[in-house]
C-alpha cells in the first residue's frame, strides 16, 4: 500500500510563554539569568488520578485549549495555561530538576522540585512541603509508587543529562532538568549545584544508590534489587536513570562502563498486606520497612557508547506496548516489546524475547494520532512520529508507516506573520529541512527547522462529528489488529475524489462512509448529494472542513503566535477499490466487514439508549444497512428496517439466494426486557454486543453502564470490577445492603447522574429511577456527596461535602463528581450556603458606628451583631434577648437581653422628692449605686456575646465605651456624671475597662481561622492600658496567642503594666493549655519569687501578679501531674506573699490551690509519688489532724526563699489563709475519683465545738469538695441536699421555727450559718455536676432554693409549697443571705447555660431590678447577676458548658464563692479569673438549614442518649435550633417529622470534648445540619399548625378552578381577588425548578387558548401527582408516555407522520415490564412501581387497540411472514411504520427465522403448527402465533 505525503498543519512559530510572562512582568534584565528552560505537558497531568478519563465534546474542546507549560529560570518557575500565567513558584535556591508525581493517598498530582539541598513539593493550589536531603541527589523520577531519587557519590557532580521524558503522550510524566538539545539560543545548559554533604566512598556499602519517597510525610526508603530470588539493597551507582513511567512501574538506565542499557520493572514487596514474607528475605534487619520497592532487570542492550537521548513508551501494530530507545549516534530507534499479565487488577510486565525491532531515525517522539481514545491495558494507544535520516517526518503505528509529513513552502518564503492564514493550495516546501523534534504532547509536536526556528504543528484533529469519532473508535476497539491496520491504512491514504463533497452538511460523516464503501466495493456516497470532486484523501477531508478551521481559530494553541491553518498541497493519487464480487469471496474482506458490522452495530445499540443522538442513529442505520446488504445479513437488515421503516424502500433483499446460516443481531432492548422479566442469568448473552462485554471499551460505555445497572438490579453480584453477568462496572465506595443501594453506588461510580438519566428513553430510565426512589428515604451515612445529589438529598450531600473537604489535605475548588450527578437546571438552585450567623454578622462589617455617648440607641454596645436569623428563629417573637442587651422593649426575645447588659449608654436616674437633702446628693448617691452595676455588666456581656462575631482581621479592634453617667428622663434626658471630687473615677474604671475589653475580644469566633500576629501588634497601643490587656486575655482564651513569639512576650512584660501582665500570662497559659511549653513556663516562673534562683536579684512582685502566675502555671501544666511543679505549688499554699494584707494572702493561697488542683486534675493517687506526704500537708493547711507531723515542717521549708516566710502564727498554720486553697486543691486532685478516704477527712462540722471552730464559708467549700470527689453520688433532689446537712444543724434550725428560746443566740447563729452555707455549697455542686445539661430536676431544685432564700430576705408571693425552715434572717446578716442567694442563682444559670430559660430569666431580671431599687446592691452581687444572665444566654444561646474535668475546674475558678466588694477588689480572688469559664464552653449548638433556600428553619429532632449508671438509654424530642447533649452520652440524632426528609446521624459515645470548628471528624458543618423539605410541605415558620390535608385540598381546589377556566377561555384567571394560581401554589410547596417552570406554563395565557382540553387536564393531574408524592423527576416520564402514545394514535387516525421509527415502542415495552416486575415483587419497593400502573395499563390498551384494527396491517404482516417483504406502493411509508410497530410490539421474529422454524416443523405437522411454533417463539403472544399459522396455512 502506498504511503501518502501530507502537509503538516502549522499552528504557529513557537516561543515559550514564560519569556512573554517575564517581559510583561517588567523585571530588570540584570536580575534574570540568561539560562532558562521549559517543558510542555498535558492538562490531564495536574488533575486527580481517580477522575474518570471521559471523552465528550466538552472535554475535547478543553483539550484543544492548549498545552500547559512549566518555565524554569534560576529559582523561579512559571506555570502557564495557554496565554495566561496560572501559578508562579519562587524557591530559595536554583532548580535542578522538576517532575510531576503522585505521592501518598492524595489523588492530585504534585509538582516535585529538586534543589541542591532540599526537595520541594507543591500541590496544584500552591501549598508547599519542603524536605531536606541528607545526601546529594542527582535526579528525581516519577513512578506509580512514588518519587525515585538517584544519589551521587562524592566527586561525581551531577551532569546535565539530555531532556528526558516519559512518553509525552503521558505528558505530565515529563521531567525537566537542564538540557542541551539544540544549538540555538533558547536552550542553554546550566550546571547543577552540588551539595556540601556528599556520600563518602566508605558509606556506599550501607546506602542505597536509589531511594523512593512514597509519601511527603514519610522518610526516604532504600530500593532493593532482586537477584537470584533474593533482595539486596540496590547499590548500582553506575546505573544512571534516564527514564521512568508513572503509569507503569518501569525504569530505563544506562551503565557507561558496561556501555549497556537496562530496563527494570519495579515491584512492591513485603507490604503491610504480606509482612510474613519479609522475614524470609536476606536483608539487613536495619533495613526492614513496612513497604519495600525492588527492581528486577527484564532487558539489557549492549553496544551503545552513549546513553539513549530519548526513551518513551509507544504501541506496536498489534497493540502490544513497546519501549523505544533513540540512539542518535546509530541513527535508529530501537523498540523493545513488552508483555504483561493482569493479576488481581495489577499488571506484571516482562519483555518478549527476540521481539524487538528498529527503524532509521535521528529524532522521534510518541504522539496520539490514530486512536486517541483507545487504551492498551493501563496505557493509552500511542503512535510514533519519526524524523528519518533524510530529514523526512514519518508517522508510524507500530512498525506500519502510515504517511509522510512535510512543511508548507510558505514557511521558506518568510510569510509567517500574525493572523496570517495560509492558502489552501500552498505547495510543500523543499527549501527548509526539518532537523529535530521536541515537546510532543498528544497530537502536537514542535518541529525544528534548519533556519533555527521552531514551529508548533498538529498531526491530528479529531473530527467535529461525534458520530464519526465514535465509529472510528469502535473499529479501533472491535476490529482485530490486522483488520484495523488495513482499515487505518485505507483511511490515511488517498481517497477517491468522487466520494468527497465539500458542500455536504454532514461532510465528515459522508467521508467516513465513503471509506467504508470503498472497502465494500461501492463507488457512491451514502448521501444523495453530489458536488465537484476534490482530490483529497478521506482523513484530510475530515480535518479540512470550514467548521474545523473556525473551531481551531477559537481554540488555538495558547502560547503560540497563531499563524492560521496551513494549507495542504493538492495531490493526485490513485484510489483502489475492491469489487463487490472479489470482496465477498475473499475471506479477508469478508472477515473485515463482518467484524466492522459487529463493532458499528454495538455503537448503534448504544445510541438507541440516548435520546439526544437520534439523528446520529438514523445516519448510522443507513450505513449499517449498506454493510448488511453487502454481506447479505438479512437479519441485520431486518433489525434496522424495523427501527426505521423508511429504509425498507431502499434496501430490499431476496431470500432465494441465501443459503448460509444467518446471524441474529444483538438487541439491547430485548436484553433489558428479559433481564427485568427473568433476571440477568436468563437474559440471552447473544443480545449483548461483544464490545459491551469488553473491559475498557470506551465507545459503548453508555450501553455498558445501563447493562451493568440492570444486571445489579436483577441480582448480579460484584466481584472486584466485574459483575457475575460478565459486565465490568465501577462502584463508588460506600456500604450497601440491597441491590438498589448497590445500583446507586454503581451509578455514582460510573458518573451516571440526573442529566444522563434524563437522556435515557423513558421506559429504560424507570427501573433506575425506581432504585433512586427506594434509597432516597434513608440512605447509608457513608456514601459520597455525589450519591446523595443523585438521590435528590442535597441536605446529606452538603454535610458529606463538608466532611470530605476536612479529610482532604488540599481541597479542590469544585467537586466535579457532585456537579456531574446534578442536572444543569438544578445547579443554580443550590448555592453554597453558610451559617446565617456568619452571613448576618458579615453584613455588619461595613456599618458606620456613631458616637457611643448618644442616647438614641445608634451606638456600639458590643451586642449589635447578636441579632440574626438564627437567634430570631431560636427565640421566636418574645423579648428575651432584647431585654438582655437593648434599651427598648420591642422586638423579639433576643432584644430583651441587650437592655440588661448594655453598659455603653447613660442609665436613667429616678429621684424622689426629699426636702432633707439636695437633689444633687440624691443623684450622686443613686448614680454611685448604678455605677456599681454598670461596671459589673461587661463580665456578663462577655459570656452573652462569646464567639458570636466573624470579622475580618483587616479591621481595628473596637471596644464599646464604658459609660458611668446617668440621664434624667424628667429633664429631657439631661446627662449627670459622677463627681470626680467625691470618687476617683479613673481608679474605679481600671478593672471594669479590662473586663469591657475582654468582653469585646471574646466576641471573636474561632471559626475565622488563624489569628494574625500582625493584627495583634497593630492593635497594641503606644502606652499600655487596660483595654489592650483585656484583648490579650480574650485572644488567649480563644487560643490565639500562639502566634506571638518570645520577643513579643518579653516586650509586653517589660512594660510592667499590671493588667497587661495579668492578661498576657493568663492568655498564654490558656493558649498553651496542658502543653508544658518550656518558653512559656519560664516566662511565668519569673513572676513567682519561689522559683527564682538564689543568685537572682530580689524582685518585688505584686501579690496580684503572683496569683495570676500561679493559676497560669496550673493551666499550662493542666493534667500533667508534674512532680516538681506540684511540690512548688504545694509550698506556695503555705507561703506568705508580699504584704501583710490577710485577704491578699488568702487570694495567693487560693490561686496556689487552684494551680495545684489543675496540675493533678482528677489524677488522684496515681499522680502522687508520696501520697501520704501530699495529703497530710494539705490537711495540715485545712487545720485537720496529720499522721506524721514530724517531717512536714522540714519539707515545707525546702524551697523557702529569703523573701518569703511560712504562713504560720507561732507554731501553727494560719488556716484562715491556707484552708480555702487546700480544700480546692483536694477537690480538683480527686475530682470524680469517689475517694471515700479523702471525703471522710473533709468532714462537715457535726458538733457545737466544730461549728464554732470552722469558718462558715469554709463549710461551703468542704461541701463543694466532697461532692466533686463523690461526683456520681450527686442527685438533684431535696432529700439529697438534706442528707448533706449534719443532724445537729438540722435539729437546731428546726427548733428555731418553734420560737422556743432554749438555744442561745450564738448557737443559733452557728446553726443558721452552717445551714445556709451547706445548702449554698450543695447548690453550687449541683450546678457543676449538671453544668450545661438543662436537667429539669436540677433546675427546679435550684430555683426552689433561690426562691426560698429570696423569701428569707424579703418575702415575695409564691405559689410553691415550701417545707424549708423559715425565719433565718433573724439569726444571720442579710449580706450572707444575698451572697448565698446569688451563688445559687449563678449555679442555676450554669445548669441552664445557653438555653435562655424563661423562668430563670425572669428571676434574674427581678434580682437585677430589686438590688438597684432597695439600695442593697454591691459590685460582687451585681457581677453575679450579670454573669448569670450571660451564662443563661451563653454565646447568644449557641454555646453551653461541658462537664469534663478541665471544664469543671475552669467553672470552679469562675464560681469561687468569694465575691468582690468593689470593682478593684482582687484580694481574695483575682477578678480576671472570672473569665476562665470560656475554657469550659462547648459549641454544642445545632441549627437546621433548608438546603434549597439556604435559610435556617425549624425541624423536629429525636435525640438519643446512651445508657449511663444513673439512667437507661432514652430519647427526647427537640426542635432546632437547639443545644445537644455532651459527646460522652450522645448516641443518635434523627431528623423526624412529616415535612422533611429523614436523616439519621449515629455517634460513638466518647469521653472527649465537643468537636471544634475545623475538626476532620466534626459531623456538622459549623453547627449546621442541612435538611431538605419534602415537596408538598410548608416550613414550620409558614405553617406552624401543619394541616396534613392542606396540600390535597388546596391543589384540588386550585386545579379545579383552573380546569373550569380552561374550558372557558373568556374567563380571566386573575380576576378574582385573592385567587391562588397553580404556579403560586406549587412554588409554595416545592422548590424544584422543573415543577415550578411547568406550573408557570400551565398559568400562561396561551395555555388556555389550546383546544386539547384533555391534555391540559392531564398536565394538571400529573403536576399534582409529582408534587404530592415528591417525585418531580417523573414529570418528564409521564409527559413522554402520554405524548408518545397520543401521537401514535393521532398518526394512525390522521395519516400525518409524527414518528417515523419504532423506538418508542421498545421503550414502552420496558416500562410495561417494569410495572410487571414491581407488581410481582421482582423489584422491591412500592407495589406497582413509582408510576401509576393504571395509567400505564390504559396506554397499553390504546396501543393494542391501535395494532388490532386494519385489514391492511394483516395483509402486510402476511406478506412479511411469507417473503420478508415490506409494504410498497400507495401509502407505503405509513403502512411500513404501522407494520414496524406491530412487529416490535408483539416481538415477532424476523421472517427468515420464521421460515426456518416452519421448515423444521413441517415434517412433524399433523393438525396445527401452533404448539410447535409456540415452543420456537416463547416470547411471542399466542394470538400472533395463531396469525402466523393462518398465514402459512393459506400459502
Amino acid at each position: 500500500m502506498s504511503v501518502d505525503t501530507r502537509c503538516l498543519r502549522v499552528l504557529g512559530e513557537f516561543k515559550p510563554f514564560g519569556l512573554i510572562a517575564e517581559a510583561l512582568d517588567g523585571k530588570p534584565a540584570d536580575v534574570i539569568t540568561d539560562k532558562y528552560d521549559y517543558f510542555l505537558f498535558d492538562p490531564k497531568v495536574a488533575r486527580d488520578r481517580d477522575e474518570e478519563d471521559t471523552y465528550d465534546e466538552a472535554t475535547s474542546a478543553l483539550c484543544n485549549q492548549g498545552d500547559h507549560e512549566l518555565f524554569i529560570r534560576g529559582n523561579r518557575i512559571i506555570w502557564s495555561t495557554g496565554s495566561r500565567v496560572f501559578k508562579r513558584f519562587t524557591l530559595r535556591s536554583p532548580v535542578v530538576m522538576v517532575c510531576w508525581c503522585h505521592l501518598g493517598p492524595a489523588a492530585e498530582a504534585l509538582l516535585c522540585i529538586l534543589q541542591t539541598d532540599c526537595l520541594t513539593i507543591y500541590n496544584t493550589l500552591g501549598e508547599v512541603v519542603s524536605l531536606p536531603l541528607p545526601h546529594t541527589i542527582s535526579s528525581i523520577w516519577s513512578l506509580p509508587f512514588g518519587l525515585l531519587l538517584q544519589q551521587e557519590v562524592e566527586g561525581n557532580i551531577p551532569s546535565c543529562v539530555p531532556f528526558s521524558s516519559s512518553s509525552p503522550l503521558l505528558s505530565a510524566r515529563d521531567s525537566w532538568r537542564p538540557r542541551r538539545e539544540f544549538g540555538h539560543s533558547p536552550q542553554h545548559c546550566f550546571s547543577p549545584y552540588s551539595a556540601p554533604n556528599h556520600i563518602q566512598k566508605g558509606e556506599v556499602a550501607t546506602i542505597s544508590s536509589h531511594l523512593i519517597l512514597m509519601d511527603p510525610l514519610d522518610e526516604q526508603q532504600p530500593i532493593f534489587i532482586e537477584e537470584r530470588g533474593k533482595l539486596n539493597i540496590m547499590k548500582e551507582y553506575d546505573e544512571k536513570t534516564i527514564w521512568t513511567s508513572d503509569l507503569v512501574p518501569l525504569m530505563a538506565s544506562y551503565n557507561k562502563g558496561k556501555m549497556q542499557h537496562s530496563l527494570w520493572v519495579a515491584e512492591i514487596t513485603g507490604s503491610n498486606h504480606d509482612e510474613a514474607g519479609t522475614s524470609l528475605l536476606n536483608v539487613d534487619p536495619a533495613g526492614v520497612l513496612p513497604k519495600r520497592l525492588s527492581f528486577r532487570r527484564i532487558w539489557q542492550g549492549k553496544g551503545a557508547h552513549v546513553a539513549s537521548c530519548k526513551v518513551f513508551i509507544a504501541t506496536d501494530d498489534d497493540a502490544a506496548p513497546v519501549v523505544c530507545f533513540l540512539y542518535q549516534e546509530q541513527r535508529k530507534l530501537l523498540s523493545v516489546r513488552l508483555q504483561y499479565v493482569e493479576i488481581n487488577n495489577e499488571f506484571v510486565f516482562d519483555v518478549k524475547p527476540d521481539m524487538s525491532w528498529s527503524i532509521p531515525a535521528i529524532a522521534a517522539s510518541p504522539v496520539t494520532v490514530t486512536q486517541p481514545r483507545v487504551k492498551v491495558g493501563p496505557l493509552p494507544y500511542s503512535d510514533i512520529i519519526v524524523l528519518a535520516p533524510e530529514n523526512i517526518l514519518h508517522l508510524y503505528s507500530g512498525k506500519q508507516c502510515l504517511c509522510r509529513y512535510m512543511l508548507p513552502s510558505c514557511l521558506s518564503k518568510g510569510q509567517l506573520s500574525q493572523d496570517l492564514e495560509f492558502p489552501e493550495t500552498a505547495s510543500l516546501s523543499h527549501d527548509i529541512k526539518i532537523t529535530g523534534l521536541a515537546d510532543a504532547v498528544g497530537g502536537r509536536v514542535n518541529v525544528i527547522v534548519n533556519n533555527m526556528k521552531m514551529y508548533r504543528c498538529a498531526l491530528r484533529q479529531s473530527p467535529s462529528s461525534l458520530l464519526t469519532n465514535d465509529c472510528i473508535t469502535a473499529l479501533a476497539e472491535g476490529l482485530s489488529f490486522s483488520f484495523y491496520r488495513y482499515f487505518l491504512g485505507h483511511l490515511w491514504r488517498d481517497g477517491d475524489p468522487d466520494h468527497l463533497s465539500d458542500s455536504c452538511v454532514d461532510s465528515e460523516w459522508d467521508s467516513f462512509c465513503s471509506v467504508i464503501m470503498q472497502v465494500c466495493g461501492k463507488s457512491i456516497l451514502m448521501s444523495q448529494k453530489h458536488s465537484t470532486p476534490v482530490p483529497y484523501p478521506a482523513w484530510d477531508f475530515l480535518v479540512r472542513s470550514q467548521f474545523h478551521r473556525n473551531f481551531c481559530k477559537i481554540n488555538s494553541l495558547s502560547g503560540i503566535s497563531y499563524a492560521g491553518s496551513l494549507g495542504w498541497q493538492e495531490r493526485n493519487s490513485r484510489s483502489s477499490s475492491i469489487s463487490c464480487a472479489d470482496s465477498i469471496e475473499d475471506p479477508f474482506y469478508s472477515g473485515l466487514l463482518t467484524e466492522g458490522l459487529e463493532s458499528l452495530h454495538a455503537v448503534y445499540e448504544s445510541l438507541k439508549l440516548d435520546n439526544l443522538r437520534k439523528r446520529d442513529l438514523e445516519l448510522l442505520a443507513v450505513l449499517l444497512c449498506n454493510i448488511a446488504e453487502f454481506l447479505q445479513e438479512e437479519n441485520y437488515l431486518d433489525h434496522y428496517t424495523r427501527d426505521f421503516p423508511a429504509l425498507s424502500s431502499q434496501f430490499l433483499m431476496s431470500r432465494t439466494s441465501i443459503s448460509r446460516k444467518r446471524k441474529t443481531p444483538p438487541n439491547l432492548f430485548r436484553w433489558l426486557e428479559n433481564c427485568l422479566q427473568h433476571g440477568y442469568a436468563s437474559a440471552s448473552i447473544i443480545d449483548l454486543p461483544p464490545l459491551v462485554r469488553k473491559d475498557g471499551s470506551f465507545v459503548v460505555s453508555w450501553a455498558r453502564k445501563i447493562v451493568s445497572f440492570y444486571s445489579i438490579l436483577s441480582g448480579a453480584k460484584l466481584f472486584g470490577r466485574e459483575l457475575s453477568s460478565g459486565i465490568h462496572c465501577s462502584v463508588a465506595p460506600g456500604s450497601h445492603c440491597s441491590k438498589e443501594e448497590l445500583t446507586v453506588l454503581a451509578m455514582v461510580g460510573e458518573r451516571f447522574g440526573l442529566q444522563q438519566l434524563d437522556s435515557l428513553p423513558f421506559g429504560v430510565s424507570l427501573p433506575l429511577r425506581h432504585a433512586l426512589d427506594k434509597c432516597r428515604d434513608s440512605p447509608p451515612n457513608d456514601w459520597p456527596a455525589s450519591a446523595y445529589v443523585l438521590l435528590g438529598r442535597q441536605d446529606l450531600a452538603m454535610s458529606s461535602l463538608a466532611r470530605e473537604s476536612k479529610h482532604r489535605e488540599f481541597e479542590t475548588p469544585t467537586n466535579v463528581n457532585v456537579i456531574s450527578m446534578s442536572t444543569p437546571y438544578m445547579l443554580n438552585l443550590h448555592p453554597v450556603t453558610i451559617s446565617s450567623t456568619i452571613s448576618d454578622a458579615m453584613g455588619l462589617e461595613g456599618a458606620k458606628f456613631e458616637d457611643t455617648d448618644s442616647v438614641d440607641g445608634s451606638m456600639i454596645d458590643g451586642m449589635e451583631h447578636i441579632f440574626n436569623s438564627s437567634t430570631q428563629l431560636r427565640y421566636g417573637r418574645d423579648l428575651r434577648l432584647n431585654e438582655v442587651s437593648h434599651g427598648t422593649l420591642h422586638g423579639n426575645k433576643e432584644f430583651q437581653n441587650r437592655r440588661l447588659l448594655c453598659s455603653s449608654r447613660p442609665v436613667a436616674i429616678q429621684t424622689s422628692i426629699n426636702h432633707s437633702a439636695s437633689d444633687q446628693d440624691l443623684q450622686q448617691a443613686q448614680l454611685w449605686h448604678l455605677a456599681q452595676r454598670t461596671t459589673a455588666l461587661p463580665i456578663g456581656r462577655g459570656a452573652f456575646t462569646l464567639a458570636t462575631i466573624y470579622t475580618l482581621l483587616t479591621e481595628a479592634f473596637t471596644v464599646p465605651k464604658l459609660v458611668l453617667a446617668g440621664r434624667l428622663p424628667a429633664q429631657q434626658n439631661a446627662t449627670v456624671n459622677l463627681d470626680p471630687n467625691i470618687r476617683n473615677i479613673q481608679e474605679l474604671k481600671a478593672w471594669p475597662e479590662f473586663h469591657n475589653a475582654v468582653a469585646a475580644g471574646l466576641r471573636l469566633a474561632p471559626l475565622q481561622g488563624k489569628m494574625s500576629r500582625t493584627w495583634i501588634i497593630y492593635n497594641k497601643p503606644e502606652e499600655p492600658n487596660s483595654i489592650h490587656a483585656g484583648l490579650l486575655l480574650a485572644l488567649g482564651l480563644h487560643g490565639y496567642l500562639r502566634v506571638l513569639n518570645i520577643t513579643d512576650i518579653y516586650q509586653y512584660f517589660s512594660q510592667e503594666h499590671e493588667s497587661t501582665t495579668v492578661g498576657l500570662m493568663l492568655g498564654l497559659a490558656a493558649s498553651y493549655r496542658g502543653t508544658m511549653q518550656p518558653a512559656i513556663s519560664k516566662s511565668l516562673h519569673v513572676h513567682i519569687p519561689a522559683r527564682h534562683p538564689s543568685s537572682y536579684p530580689e524582685l518585688e512582685v505584686p501579690t496580684l501578679l503572683q496569683s495570676a502566675a500561679l493559676i497560669s502555671v496550673g493551666i499550662l501544666y493542666e493534667g500533667s501531674a508534674h512532680p516538681q511543679t506540684m511540690q512548688i505549688l504545694l509550698g506556695e499554699i503555705g507561703r506568705r506573699s508580699g504584704g501583710d494584707n490577710v485577704l491578699e494572702r488568702e487570694g495567693h493561697a487560693v490561686s496556689a490551690g487552684f494551680a495545684l488542683g489543675l496540675v493533678a486534675l482528677g489524677r488522684g493517687e496515681d499522680a502522687l509519688g508520696s501520697m501520704d506526704t501530699f495529703v497530710n500537708r494539705l490537711f495540715l493547711f485545712l487545720g485537720g489532724k496529720v499522721y506524721s507531723e514530724g517531717s512536714h515542717l522540714s519539707t515545707l521549708a525546702m524551697d523557702e526563699n529569703r523573701s518569703s516566710m511560712q504562713m504560720m502564727d507561732g507554731t501553727t498554720v494560719n488556716i484562715d489563709v491556707t484552708a480555702p486553697g487546700a480544700t480546692i486543691a483536694l477537690a480538683l486532685m480527686f475530682l470524680k475519683t469517689g475517694s471515700e478516704a479523702i471525703v471522710s477527712r473533709l468532714s462537715i462540722p457535726n458538733t457545737r465545738f466544730d461549728l464554732q471552730y470552722v469558718r462558715p464559708d469554709f463549710i461551703m467549700l468542704r461541701v463543694i469538695a466532697q461532692n466533686l470527689i463523690m461526683w456520681s453520688s450527686v442527685h438533684p433532689s431535696k432529700d439529697w441536699v438534706q442528707s448533706l446537712i449534719p443532724q445537729i444543724v438540722r435539729n437546731g434550725v428546726e427548733v428555731l421555727e418553734d420560737d422556743v428560746n432554749d438555744i442561745d443566740d450564738m448557737d443559733a447563729e452557728a446553726f443558721v450559718q452552717a445551714y445556709v452555707n451547706v445548702v449554698a455549697g450543695a447548690c453550687i455542686s449541683l450546678g457543676l455536676v449538671f453544668a450545661g445539661t438543662r436537667n429539669e430536676n436540677a433546675q427546679e431544685l435550684l430555683y426552689d432554693f433561690a426562691i426560698y432564700f429570696l423569701n428569707e430576705i424579703k418575702p415575695i408571693p409564691s405559689t410553691r409549697g415550701n417545707s424549708l425552715p423559715k425565719g433565718l434572717s433573724r439569726y444571720i446578716d442579710r449580706g450572707t443571705l444575698e451572697i448565698c442567694l446569688h451563688l445559687i442563682v449563678l449555679s442555676l444559670s450554669v445548669v441552664m447555660a445557653g438555653s435562655g430559660h424563661l423562668q430563670t430569666f425572669r428571676l434574674l431580671r427581678f434580682l437585677r431590678n430589686r438590688n438597684c431599687a432597695d439600695g442593697q446592691s454591691s459590685y460582687g452581687i451585681q457581677m453575679a447577676v450579670s454573669l448569670a444572665i450571660g451564662f443563661l444566654f451563653l454565646g447568644g444561646g449557641m454555646r453551653t458548658f461541658s462537664t469534663s474535668n478541665t471544664s469543671i475546674a475552669a467553672l470552679l475558678i469562675t464560681l469561687y464563692p468569694r465575691l468582690p466588694t468593689g470593682p478593684n477588689d482582687n484580694r481574695c480572688h483575682l477578678q480576671a479569673f472570672r473569665h476562665l469559664y470560656v475554657l469550659a464552653t462547648e459549641a454544642r449548638w445545632i441549627q437546621t438549614v433548608d438546603v434549597d433556600t439556604g435559610l435556617p428553619v425549624y425541624a423536629p429532632l429525636e435525640v438519643t442518649i446512651r445508657e449511663t449508671e444513673h439512667y437507661a438509654e432514652s430519647s427526647f424530642s427537640a426542635v432546632t435550633p437547639c443545644l445537644l447533649p455532651e459527646r460522652s452520652i450522645l448516641k443518635r440524632i434523627h431528623v423526624c417529622g412529616p415535612r422533611y426528609w429523614p436523616q439519621r446521624i449515629d455517634f460513638a459515645p466518647e469521653d472527649k470534648p465537643w468537636w471544634n470548628f475545623g475538626d476532620n471528624d466534626y459531623p456538622f458543618n459549623s453547627g449546621v445540619l442541612y435538611i431538605k423539605r419534602k415537596v408538598g410541605a410548608c416550613s414550620y415558620v409558614d405553617d406552624p399548625i401543619g394541616c396534613q390535608s392542606l396540600l390535597s385540598r388546596a391543589l384540588h381546589k386550585v386545579f379545579g378552578s383552573t380546569s373550569m377556566k380552561a374550558f372557558d377561555p373568556t374567563t380571566d384567571s386573575h380576576s378574582e381577588p385573592g385567587s391562588v394560581t397553580v404556579d403560586q401554589l406549587v412554588s409554595t410547596f416545592s422548590s424544584d425548578p422543573s415543577l415550578i417552570a411547568f406550573a408557570q406554563l400551565c398559568c400562561d395565557p396561551s395555555w388556555y387558548n389550546r383546544s386539547d382540553l384533555d391534555f391540559q387536564e392531564f398536565c394538571l393531574q400529573v403536576l399534582f401527582e409529582c408534587v404530592s408524592k415528591d417525585r418531580p423527576a417523573l414529570l418528564q416520564v409521564y409527559l413522554s408516555l402520554y405524548t408518545t402514545i397520543g401521537s401514535m394514535v393521532d398518526q394512525v387516525a390522521t395519516g400525518t407522520i409524527v414518528f417515523g421509527d419504532s423506538l418508542p415502542i421498545s421503550g414502552f415495552k420496558i416500562a410495561l415490564t417494569y410495572i410487571e416486575a414491581s407488581m410481582t415483587g421482582k423489584l422491591s419497593g412500592p407495589r406497582g412501581g413509582i408510576v401509576q400502573p393504571v395509567f400505564v395499563a390504559s396506554l397499553k390498551k390504546q396501543v393494542e387497540k391501535l395494532l388490532n384494527c386494519s385489514q391492511d396491517l394483516k395483509d402486510d404482516f402476511h406478506n412479511y411472514v411469507k417473503s420478508g417483504k415490506w409494504p410498497d406502493g400507495e401509502s407505503q411509508e405509513k403502512r411500513s411504520i404501522l407494520l414496524s410497530w406491530f412487529l416490535q410490539w408483539f416481538g415477532v421474529p424476523p421472517s427468515s427465522v420464521i421460515q426456518t422454524a416452519i421448515e423444521s416443523v413441517k415434517p412433524k405437522l399433523t393438525l396445527s403448527s401452533v404448539p410447535l411454533l409456540r415452543l420456537f417463539f416463547p416470547s411471542t403472544p399466542i394470538n400472533v402465533v395463531n396469525e402466523i399459522d393462518r398465514c402459512l396455512s393459506c400459502s
